[in-house]
């Protein structure tokens, strides 16, 4: 209440009026938006994985040397491993492509933020109200997932506990 009104969020879904530096000013909000999406879909799997590894799941068969090791152990071994350099590879060739999509956008092929045409059949039938309900429901749970994963991060290498971290 005490900053003015970022104009360019006008009309986006989620918004509250919150872009305290205005970076809104200074680059594309169908970019902005992208990135928004891409980083709560993130954090809701990530949270959800990262609390997996810690009540016991895991994918067999595993290597001897993984056993024991928690979401937050995980990182040193499996870099020494050399499992995560493959990882960065693949999500690198997979983000290489996601940006053509970004770029296309942004260049006006009418593709709207986050939209990969993945799972728009559940769309099908829905009026214009439930559908934008839908994309609340997403932008704020992606926003909530944002600040858990932070947390659950933070307080498994604080406390040195698995889940529920402390």
């Amino acid at each position: 209440p005490f900053l003015p009104y970022p104009e360019n969020l006008k009309g986006y879904t989620g918004d509250v009026g919150f872009d305290p530096l205005r970076i809104s000013d200074y680059f594309p909000m169908d970019y902005l938006r992208e990135a928004e999406l891409k980083h709560g879909r993130m954090c809701m799997l990530a949270w959800t994985g990262f609390v997996a590894v810690d009540l016991g799941a895991r994918v067999q068969p595993l290597p001897a040397e993984w056993e024991g090791l928690t979401a937050a152990t995980a990182h040193d071994k499996l870099v020494e491993y050399g499992s995560m350099g493959n990882i960065l590879v693949w999500i690198g060739m997979l983000e290489m492509v996601g940006w053509l999509a970004i770029a296309s956008m942004l260049q006006g092929s009418g593709r709207a933020p986050g939209d990969f045409g993945f799972g728009a059949q559940y769309l099908e039938g829905k009026t214009e109200e439930q559908i934008e309900k839908l994309k609340l429901q997403e932008i704020k749970n992606g926003r909530l997932a944002m600040f858990a994963f932070s947390g659950v991060v933070t307080q498994s290498v604080l406390f040195e506990k698995g889940f529920p971290y402390f």
